[in-house]
């Protein structure tokens, strides 16, 4: 036999019968073959379990060195992170910026000019009698230092190119820790059940061994290969890794090969781990993934997979896993798609719109800025073109281009992306606190802009502590106190008592209070737990009860799924005879009912009026009390005529209804609050709930999502179904659209009806915009939901591997009010940004103005290309820096959601920006003008190129950059709100603030050729910081006009 005879050399052979490469290949057979190998090399999976050295029932022992050998030998259950781009490898990708690249070559270009010197130096006095190359007014400096400082400004520019790359690296590198932090917080919240010493514990999926027993159940994501030695129906979505969508039934007799990655769909057992990590199924892939590109890998597979068929029977099967493989590949491949974000969206429309509009103004400036030069040079003095002025005129022609980069690097805002960025990671880090990991980045915005929430019931509006108050018992309703067992006929209490212990997953306990005076740990399905309690309540013990019927004793188990709404278990007791206990919900269970125990413990018969009227009196009673029905029932089989047990309909009928329990699970004490604000904050809730209609009703009547006066639906899945299908039983979206938008409670509904509502609400067109929706789902089955909604949300406590796997956030403490939290924070994203983008905006229009007309009058830019890319400095790294880490506050809350269709920059927003602009715009160009005669200094205006620095221009410079400090206070707010309100309670504004002014004192006093400032008097700064500080006044001006009066 292949797998017997092969790697026999490899390390662990001798300490465990059996190698590394053994349990690799053995995890690449199927169904009846690979039944067939295990029997051919362990005999079953109990000889596997004793060549692994390890118990079926007890599992692993703890002790640290037995695990660390089982690492050394077969590997850790890690598959290693792609590795990291280097600092150097992100600074190669900020330098690939278009603008930057540009304005290196133009700076290059002009560097290397002023070095070189035409023979016979043609720079002369007389340019009329034509010894010189230009006339005075675009004359070079006349020699000496002037002359010699050429090359300053081009190195200046190349070291301010310098310090926005490495700033941008640092950033980029920065939010690569971050989300790598925050991955491995994700990898770390993974948890699964696995038996060591007996006992079952929760460990991280990290710390997995091969060997390892562990406990397989509904809802989970597979983390390591194994093989079952123990199942309960169980039924795998192995869609992941062969494509095919259909279940696959799993068992000893069947299939027991499970695959890391797949997921439980259906039912419950034991496994015993024979791979992990990159040797696992999903970690080969993953290997091949990192090793070479997806042609390569499924290459590399085929080829070892053709090999391997050429000397062996299985040739069919392993051609079958390499396509398997590749099939993976492809899936992992394929990148989640979900509509656009709203705020990316209208981001990357303007983006486009304005660096439009930029680039046309710096070529504008260009072209006019050589047409005023020639008309100059070669019109007004009728030169003719010299030879020898070539590299005077190249020199001239590169500086008006290297001005053009500059608008063009003011107009363009790059910036945008990186307040996006910055704003989402200070947004999730923050998050964290308020219980949301945020698993996709673009969620955490599209939150602020939901308009419906469609929310599970348990767990999320509900406390999920669950708890029976109420039962009907033995023809008797106990609606205030819960009977003894005393109470109840011997003939009642046994099919009560063990059907409930049974008929429950085994991983399902209470445990007492860890500390005096608590309550008991509810560990498990929370429902079952409440049923498992009522068992102590009524004064029998569970565990002993289970302790006799181990779950390997289960001799059939029909699990719990959204389709069944009920479980059942068959055991066969001592003289060969079944008895089957069913448990689910009341009007699912009382329909299979034919016969109830009475109050003497005897069977009598159960018509259809009989069940009609314990549903009136009983189950609506309760249901109208918020309580969660379920019902109780048996059956029994002879030994000698046993039924066809896959027959479940079969045998799942004829039941004996042993009574109902109501199950309470009161509302969370801050819902209530937190629903009022969604409705304020024009957020539609909605309960989408398993629940009979009449506890949802009452549920949601407590919540506050429906209230008496309201027009609004309720209704079940049925009725729901009934009203949205034609008489074909196809969903029509316009009967779709007659329900949702006054539906509040849909109630008894499956995970398709969750699913159909979600896309329902998506695709109508019956409101102006989109709606954008909100999903809260725990159940596998709830994957298609989460996924379709705008962000879907996943229990962190209640959720199975599955919906979190499909979420975009994780609630990490299943309350409806992290949800809100969210809302809040989404908003505040987008805030920010738009008060981001208010202070770039009137950054961009003053700059590209001044330097635009100041070209074309004044022949030269008053700001200069390294004082361009200062500026650009603060307004894009640091301001976004600044501006996209404000905190929230409830006040977001009292607005309606902005909506898809809303322009990004509203008209107060405009109204800021044109006022602002226009404010700056008449200082700017008062100084310009007037400055030298108001501060009574000499001109900057008409000099020479690589002149000294002045004092004229230095204080134009100065007073716009300090306009730009005082007024990235007024974009704090956007709505006309005090603008100093919290301001000290966001520390990385007031350092950014404050350090910029800082930095300008330093570059004005000590900035010299290089940023072309020279000093300024102590009077002359005063001036400057009282219109640069005028600017916070003049908001208050713009904020007090009224906006019904500007245009829409």
């Amino acid at each position: 036999v292949r797998l017997t005879k092969a790697f026999r050399n490899n390390s662990g052979a001798d300490e465990y019968g059996c190698t590394l490469n053994e349990l690799k290949t053995l995890m690449e057979f199927r169904g009846a073959e690979g039944i067939q190998k295990i029997k051919e090399c362990f005999e079953d999976t109990n000889g596997l379990c004793k060549r692994l050295k390890t118990s079926p029932s007890d599992g692993l022992n703890e002790r640290p060195e037995e695990l660390d050998n089982r690492r050394a030998v077969f590997g850790q259950n890690l598959i290693p992170p792609k590795k990291p781009k280097t600092f150097i490898e992100l600074v190669w990708e900020a330098v690939q910026d278009v603008t930057l690249i540009i304005l290196i070559v133009a700076a290059l270009i002009s560097l290397g000019l002023s070095f070189y010197k035409p023979p016979g130096n043609t720079v002369f006095k007389s340019f009329t009698a034509g010894h010189s190359c230009v006339p005075p007014e675009f004359a070079l400096g006349g020699g000496g230092e002037e002359g010699a400082a050429g090359w300053i400004e081009s190195a200046a520019i190349l070291g301010s190119v310098l310090v926005v790359v490495l700033v941008t690296a640092i950033n980029d590198y920065t939010k690569e820790k971050q989300f790598r932090g925050l991955q491995n917080k994700i990898e770390q919240e993974q948890k699964f059940a696995t038996i060591r010493n007996g006992q079952i514990v929760e460990i991280s999926v990290a710390d997995i061994v091969v060997g390892d027993i562990t406990q397989v159940k509904y809802g989970d994501l597979l983390p390591a290969d194994g093989i079952i030695i123990q199942s309960n129906d169980l039924k795998v979505d192995e869609s992941s890794l062969t494509g095919e969508s259909d279940h696959v039934k799993k068992g000893l007799a069947v299939d027991p090969f499970m695959l890391a990655g797949t997921h439980v769909m259906e039912g419950s057992g034991k496994m015993v781990v024979t791979a992990v990590g990159v040797n696992s199924q999903t970690g080969i892939i993953f290997s091949l993934l990192g090793a070479s590109d997806h042609d390569a890998a499924v290459k590399k597979q085929k080829s070892k997979s053709s090999k391997k068929s050429s000397g062996s029977k299985s040739n069919g099967h392993n051609a079958d896993s390499s396509r398997q493989r590749g099939d993976l590949l492809s899936c992992m491949k394929k990148s989640r798609r979900k509509e656009q974000s709203v705020l990316q969206a209208k981001l990357t429309k303007l983006a486009v719109q304005i660096g439009y509009g930029g680039f046309f103004v710096a070529i504008l400036t260009v072209v006019i800025l050589i047409i005023i030069f020639c008309a100059e040079v070669f019109g007004k003095y009728n030169q003719e073109w010299k030879s020898e002025c070539t590299s005077v005129y190249v020199q001239y022609f590169v500086k008006f281009f290297i001005i053009g980069v500059t608008v063009l690097v003011v107009a363009v805002p790059e910036g945008l992306p990186l307040a996006v960025t910055i704003s989402l990671a200070f947004s999730v880090m923050k998050m964290m606190e308020d219980n949301n990991l945020v698993r996709h980045l673009d969620a955490c915005e599209t939150m602020g802009n939901a308009t419906a929430i469609c929310s599970d019931k348990t767990g999320t509006l509900t406390t999920n502590r669950m708890t029976v108050v109420e039962c009907y018992l033995a023809g008797k309703h106990y609606s205030n106190g819960l009977p003894k067992h005393s109470d109840l006929p011997a003939n009642v209490l046994q099919p009560l008592v063990t059907g409930i212990s049974v008929n429950s997953a085994y991983t399902s306990k209470v445990l007492p209070a860890d500390k005096e005076g608590g309550q008991p740990m509810q560990i498990g399905n929370k429902t079952e737990c409440a049923l498992l309690g009522f068992v102590s309540d009524v004064g029998r013990d569970y565990e002993s009860i289970r302790q006799d019927i181990t779950e390997e004793k289960l001799f059939k188990v029909y699990t719990f799924n959204s389709v069944r709404k009920s479980m059942s278990t068959v055991i066969q007791n001592e003289d060969g005879s079944f008895r089957l206990y069913t448990k689910g919900a009341s009007e699912i269970v009382l329909k299979k009912c034919t016969s109830i125990l009475d109050q003497s413990g005897e069977s009598i018969k159960f018509t259809v009026a009989d069940r009609n009227q314990m549903v009136k009196d009983v189950i609506e009673n309760m249901a109208g009390n918020g309580l969660r029905t379920i019902a109780l029932a048996y059956r029994d089989f002879p030994a000698d005529s046993p039924p066809d047990w896959e027959q479940e309909n079969s045998v799942v009928s004829n039941l004996t209804c042993v009574g109902i329990t109501g199950i309470e699970d009161p509302v969370r004490p801050e819902v209530p609050d937190a629903i009022i604000k969604c409705q304020r904050a024009g957020i539609t809730v909605r309960m989408v709930t398993g629940d009979n209609v009449n506890t949802a009703r009452s549920i949601a009547a407590k919540c506050g999502i429906i209230n008496p006066q309201d027009d609004i639906l309720v209704m079940d899945g049925k009725e729901f179904n009934r009203r949205i299908r034609n008489s074909k039983g196809e969903i029509e979206q316009s009967r779709l659209d007659a329900v949702w938008p006054k539906l509040r409670v849909l109630a008894r509904s499956s995970p398709t009806d969750k699913h159909t509502l979600v896309k329902g609400i998506i695709d109508s067109t019956v409101t102006p915009v989109r709606e954008v929706v909100a999903v809260t789902g725990d159940g596998t089955n709830d994957g298609p939901a989460l996924k379709k909604a705008d962000v879907g949300f996943a229990m962190g406590i209640a959720g199975t591997d599955v919906a979190k796997e499909a979420s975009d956030i994780i609630l990490t403490d299943d309350n409806f009010t992290s949800i809100v939290k969210a809302v809040k924070w989404g908003r505040n994203v987008y805030d920010s940004i738009a008060k981001f983008l208010q202070f770039q905006l009137t950054v961009n229009v003053v700059a590209v103005i001044v330097a635009f007309l100041g070209a074309c009058i004044l022949k030269d830019s008053p700001l200069k290309a390294v004082q361009m890319l200062w500026v650009n400095l603060i307004m894009d790294t640091l301001a976004s820096l600044a501006l996209a880490t404000e905190q929230p506050t409830d006040a977001l809350l009292l607005r309606k959601p902005y909506g898809r269709n809303k322009a990004l920059i509203s008209r107060t927003m405009m109204k800021n920006i044109l006022g602002h602009a226009f404010y700056q715009l008449i200082v700017i160009f008062v100084l310009l003008f007037a400055g030298d005669v108001l501060f009574d200094i000499d001109s900057g205006r008409g000099l020479s190129l690589h002149s000294t620095p002045t004092q004229h221009f230095t204080i134009v410079f100065n007073v716009f950059v300090l306009m730009q400090i005082f007024n990235e206070i007024n974009a704090r707010r956007i709505h006309g709100e005090n603008v100093f309100n919290g301001v000290f309670t966001n520390p990385i504004f007031c350092c950014i603030l404050i350090g910029t002014f800082i930095l300008q004192v330093i570059i004005v006093e000590f900035g010299g050729q290089a940023f072309t400032t020279t000093g300024l008097s102590l009077s002359q700064w005063l001036w400057c910081v009282f219109l640069g500080m005028f600017e916070l006044v003049w908001g208050q001006i713009v904020s007090s006009i009224p906006n019904k009066n500007l245009p829409k």
